[in-house]
């Protein structure tokens, strides 16, 4: 679909966390002066850039954002993982709210340590996305699909395979973002959202896809090939 294809990779921070980190590390920064300057005894500073350093390194390590290309240059009928983060779910389950029939459901869970950006899984034009408010039950668990605040997003690739990727609020996530829009050509390689904090990203292919993970293996976003379509 015209994809210019890069064979380099880079680390950057993403832009979801610009204030967080901005304001986080000025906060840091302006109290470990005033205990410097402020106390006498260099303890209670050395204390804290301890705790708060290491605070602040683990929030860094988040928002961390590798840019990626998929290293096929034909993605037709390719289904990639959205998320860096481990397979969960692989099962057949009846998805009743848009498509009414079975599908393959492949369940992605992220990890506090894991990059939270998510990628399109598949090319074609964005169909629907919709944000839906709700619990925070813990992520891994069956029941965070349907009752957990989630974002669905639906694809049709080019030869009218429609997928639907759901993105899923964990019990520390908060927020979700979803940068597809509806109408929209989308491509693997490109970001379609983010999700701050421990979270899980399924997605529901259709029941004769080929299925290339298995339990339990460790998906890297918009590099691990999860499925083939037929």
């Amino acid at each position: 679909m015209g994809k210019i294809k890069k064979k380099f990779k880079k680390i950057r921070l993403h832009h979801e966390g610009t204030d967080q980190l901005l304001y986080g590390g000025i906060g840091v920064g302006l109290i470990s002066l005033i205990l410097w300057f402020g106390i006498d005894s260099k303890i209670p500073f050395w204390i804290f850039i301890a705790i708060f350093g290491t605070i602040y390194g683990i929030v860094l390590n988040f928002y961390r954002c590798p840019i990626r290309y998929f290293s096929q240059e034909d993605t037709e009928k390719i289904v990639v993982a959205p998320a860096d983060g481990l397979i969960v779910v692989i099962e057949e389950v009846d998805e009743n709210k848009y498509f009414h029939d079975r599908r393959i459901m492949v369940s992605i869970f992220m990890s506090l340590w894991n990059v939270h950006a998510n990628w399109f899984p598949v090319d074609g034009t964005v169909k629907f996305t919709k944000h839906f408010n709700g619990n925070f039950h813990k992520a891994w668990l069956p029941k965070a699909s349907e009752e957990n605040e989630h974002a669905d997003t639906i694809i049709t690739t080019p030869d009218g395979k429609d997928i639907l990727c759901r993105q899923i609020a964990g019990a520390m996530a908060r927020r979700i973002v979803t940068y597809a829009k509806e109408g929209e050509e989308c491509f693997i390689d490109e970001h379609m959202g983010f999700i701050k904090l421990g979270s899980r990203v399924d997605v529901f292919l259709p029941i004769d896809s080929e299925i290339c993970v298995k339990m339990g293996q460790t998906t890297t976003g918009d590099q691990t090939v999860i499925a083939k379509l037929k």
